[in-house]
């Protein structure tokens, strides 16, 4: 049994922001932290103070996260980014609403003081001797402390209060990752029972010291049970300050989902039951689980549901009976051919999610070419006279202003010229496209031709395959290239122009193997015996291909020979402090070879979504590895000892902890079936009251045929034996869904029993 946590965020668009630039505007984008993890950063949107945009993430977490963070920076050319404003939302506010969080937030100023991450270790003892009680305060060391020097690091010392009284360890130089080992003792004076507080500062030469955080335990306690481990810091107590809406505000959607994942015996039933809906007649089931959850499910919650629905079938090698029946019963509903698929049906949302899920790497290999020419070609396109530019076509030219016709004749030629190699590439990729997604589009040929087989609907079947693959696969790809992985910005807005035409101009247990690449691209790579070379010249560029069986690099992507690490060696998969090396966006590989000993390969990514999307596929592709690190350095051990904590033996316990955690979700996402029917499951639950309404309250309080046959609704016109059929599949998926509700109890009691029994933690 596990318990899985992960949110959904969607980071929308920004409002009233203020001016952080000369110009009168700014250039604003997002930046997602979860506690201390920077998971996500959302593209520059230029000259903007209202931008949007439009940016999704999974973020698959630990289960004792605590606050989610977002940052509201203007970027800067020269010199360091504006900070605008943040948003901060604990654990417990996202979880107040099971719907989560849509709406306006507005923007709070950035207090340093509040700033503060990181842990602290005490061992805390309450002595007493002939002249009385004394407290002992075992100072051992702290963790992830935020840099507060402008090289990346602090200089930490703490700071003890019991009463009136205080004592301080000494200060140790540019670390984040202190190890003191002190014991201050303090005498208790007369009066009433003290907290104990202990404060961390960074010293700082000239100027006021600069807060770290805090933790204070009360007096029960200190007597009861004395602190003894690692402890979150906290910042001071104050009232949160409201900017009243000056600097602006964010559209935010956050939700969160936890739920407890049942050993997989458990699942079996409702897997069977699953598996046998979609091989029955689609269009008068009413009580099979996938007809009660097209009925209950809607809006957001649909498109969740569709995805784990198309990956369960997916994972079972039943994805194509699973879409035809979801065909069949929206094809049983349809009267008007017009109206076929236009709706966010299960249907639709289902046959979407499928297209991403096994099409994704054919989707990147037919535009990827056209959409980066687009992208650095940055060629002036518009054919509506109401927003063309004539003075852009003079500034360009040095010629005078353009007239509309000459202006329109010569976007036309410009859009074609990338309209044309685009269809020539999806005509010609027919070879290519997965045998999943071909066989899916036969089948549904097939039926839509035999619901409409008039000759006046003979075009029907041909625009239902294009209404997906074009208006729901090629097209918001080419309309927004960065939400599928083909730019890592979005467009700026001539750009995006430019891409808004070519869309509306063109026609109307692991996912993966273990052998087929998820993720490739050019990285950095430090020398393993860099000597004496300076950083710049100790990391050199290397082509990286990362499979479920390998990492490996070659020195460009056509180079022969390569070299290659195991996956299943990998023990830790981290960031790299900036300060490690002076370098920014830098990732560590650990791993063990057969005698146990452990290596560190660094690596050093574009940018710090690069680096995102590189650590969480590593720590996918590694998730099954035994014997994960619990801890790590996250800087390098340099002249003679580890940059981040200051340790001189090279063998030293790692001062960090791991994140192996925190990835984010994505299309390579591995299957999980037991993961995927609990949220079945929890869905099914919404309807159970009303499923047993309808199929057995009636039966039993008249079980007559000619009650059976007064039923309303689906049941209207349908014969007894009909009508027995569904009672019984009805009654077959009310015991399985009460199944699982004793596991989930009986789980949950073993769970509090071990609580009661167990050790006490930290």
């Amino acid at each position: 049994m596990a318990k899985i946590s992960s949110l959904n965020v969607r980071v929308v668009e920004g409002r009233a922001l203020p001016a952080k630039d000369v110009s009168g505007s700014s250039d604003p984008y997002c930046i997602v932290k979860v506690d201390d993890e920077v998971v996500a950063r959302t593209a520059t949107v230029w000259r903007s103070l209202s931008p949007f945009w439009g940016e999704e993430y999974t973020v698959h977490l630990p289960l004792d996260f605590h606050h989610l963070a977002f940052y509201v920076l203007d970027e800067d050319t020269v010199g360091h980014d504006d900070i605008i404003g943040k948003i901060s939302l604990s654990r417990e506010a996202i979880a107040a609403d099971p719907r989560g969080i849509d709406s306006w937030i507005n923007l709070s100023p950035v207090d340093p003081d509040a700033e503060v991450q990181g842990e602290i270790y005490l061992a805390v003892q309450m002595l007493e001797d002939v002249r009385g009680r004394c407290l002992r305060c075992h100072v051992l060391k702290a963790r992830d402390l935020a840099p507060r020097d402008i090289s990346g690091t602090s200089d930490p010392f703490a700071r003890v209060f019991w009463g009136s009284q205080s004592l301080e360890t000494s200060t140790i130089k540019k670390t984040r990752f202190p190890h003191w080992d002190e014991v201050l003792e303090l005498r208790e004076m007369p009066g009433a029972p003290s907290p104990l507080r202990v404060e961390l500062w960074d010293w700082d030469m000239v100027g006021k010291n600069d807060f770290l955080g805090m933790v204070e335990f009360p007096p029960k306690v200190l007597q009861q049970n004395p602190p003894n481990g690692w402890f979150r810091l906290l910042p001071f107590p104050r009232a949160e300050e409201d900017s009243g809406g000056n600097l602006g505000a964010l559209r935010l959607k956050v939700r969160l989902l936890e739920d407890r994942v049942l050993p997989s015996r458990c699942y079996r039933p409702l897997l069977e039951l699953l598996m046998e809906s979609v091989l029955q007649p689609a269009e008068e089931d009413v009580c099979s689980p996938l007809a009660v959850l097209e009925e209950l499910t809607s809006g957001d919650c649909r498109q969740d549901l569709a995805t784990k629905l198309a990956k369960l079938f997916l994972g079972q090698g039943l994805a194509g009976p699973f879409l035809d029946y979801l065909t069949r019963r929206e094809l049983a509903r349809t009267t008007d051919p017009n109206t076929l698929f236009r709706s966010n049906s299960l249907a639709s949302k289902s046959m979407e999610q499928f297209m991403k899920l096994v099409g994704m790497p054919y989707l990147h290999e037919v535009l990827k070419p056209v959409i980066s020419r687009v992208f650095e070609e940055k060629k002036y396109i518009e054919l509506d006279p109401c927003k063309m530019d004539l003075g852009r076509t003079k500034r360009l030219s040095f010629k005078g202003p353009s007239s509309e016709e000459h202006v329109r004749e010569a976007s036309l030629g410009l859009l074609m010229g990338y309209l044309g190699p685009t269809v020539d590439a999806i005509v010609g990729s027919v070879g290519r496209c997965p045998p999943a997604m071909r066989l899916a589009f036969k089948r549904l040929h097939r039926r839509v031709e035999e619901r409409f087989p008039q000759d006046e609907h003979k075009d029907v079947k041909y625009l239902a395959i294009s209404g997906f693959l074009f208006l729901r696969f090629f097209a918001p790809a080419i309309l927004t290239p960065k939400l599928f992985d083909l730019r890592d910005h979005h467009a700026d807005p001539q750009t995006g122009r430019s891409l808004l035409l070519l869309a509306k101009g063109g026609p109307a247990r692991a996912l993966v193997p273990p052998s087929v690449t998820v993720r490739e691209g050019y990285l950095l790579k430090r020398k393993e015996e860099p000597g004496s070379l300076a950083t710049r010249f100790a990391f050199k560029k290397r082509y990286f291909w990362l499979s479920g069986e390998t990492l490996s690099y070659s020195k460009s992507p056509d180079w022969q020979m390569r070299s290659s690490i195991p996956v299943s060696h990998i023990r830790a998969v981290e960031r790299v402090d900036e300060g490690a090396f002076q370098l920014p966006h830098v990732m560590q590989v650990v791993t063990q070879d057969g005698s146990g000993t452990l290596h560190t390969t660094y690596l050093q990514c574009k940018n710090v979504n690069d680096l995102n999307q590189w650590l969480s596929a590593l720590r996918k592709a590694s998730a099954p590895n035994p014997d994960k690190l619990a801890t790590c350095h996250p800087g390098a051990f340099r002249g003679a000892r580890w940059t981040c904590c200051l340790q001189a033996e090279l063998s030293a316990a790692g001062c960090s902890h791991t994140h192996s955690a925190v990835t984010l979700g994505d299309w390579s996402d591995p299957l999980d079936p037991d993961a995927e029917t609990q949220m079945v499951y929890r869905q099914l639950l919404l309807g159970r009251d009303q499923l047993r309404m309808k199929f057995l309250e009636d039966f039993n309080m008249d079980s007559s045929p000619e009650a059976d046959m007064e039923d309303s609704g689906a049941m209207e016109g349908a014969c007894p034996d009909a009508l027995a059929g569904q009672r019984e599949a009805a009654a077959r998926l009310l015991e399985v869904l009460e199944d699982l509700d004793r596991a989930h109890e009986e789980f949950q009691r073993q769970e509090q029993r071990k609580a009661v029994s167990g050790p006490r933690g930290p």
